[in-house]
């Protein structure tokens, strides 16, 4: 896939995803974008995530790590209660300082595929609501904005408003597809 060759991550990799999350964090912030916070994501995180959903990484043809992503069967905290026609990608993760241009696109395409071979339709996602150019990003991948949660409580309390967004997806042709 354009010289990326993806992996689920294992709990080895728990420490390079927490520098992964956290670099990410730091450009968002340093580019004015109030969306992570640099040490909010533990290895205990990433564990976790690991044991209830799936954690992929992508690595460049020289193997380094240049993005990730978590993929969850259900998100009730932004969704509520829906039935398994969804896959929820979490964590969109990209290293500006080894990540080729459209890396982002292509983790976001990997995830899609993944949720398609499950037979669910529908690649869900979520953002905070500050975050204009995220949200325009995503609808340029494809996404549509169908919904907002205006008040998603954080794990340190702050209470803050999320965009829904969502693309459906070809089930048939990506069973016929590779990863």
């Amino acid at each position: 896939m354009d010289g990326l060759v993806f992996r689920q991550a294992e709990e080895q990799d728990a420490p390079v995803l927490v520098r992964l999350y956290d670099g990410a964090a730091q450009w968002m912030r340093a580019n004015g974008i109030e969306q992570w916070k640099a040490g909010e994501k533990d290895t205990a995180h990433f564990l976790a995530r690991m044991r209830d959903g799936e954690v992929w990484l992508a690595r460049d043809e020289n193997g380094r790590v240049c993005g990730g992503y978590e993929l969850w069967w259900s998100d009730e905290e932004a969704w509520g209660v829906q039935p398994p026609v969804a896959g929820y990608v979490h964590r969109l993760m990209v290293d500006r300082r080894t990540a080729p241009a459209g890396t982002g696109r292509r983790l976001l395409e990997h995830a899609e595929r993944r949720i398609a071979r499950t037979r669910r339709e529908r690649a869900r996602l979520d953002c905070q609501s500050t975050n204009p150019r995220l949200v325009a990003y995503y609808q340029g991948a494809g996404y549509r904005v169908v919904g907002e949660f205006p008040h998603k409580v954080g794990k340190d309390g702050r209470v803050y408003g999320v965009i829904l967004l969502e693309k459906r997806l070809d089930v048939l042709r990506s069973l016929d597809g590779g990863e």
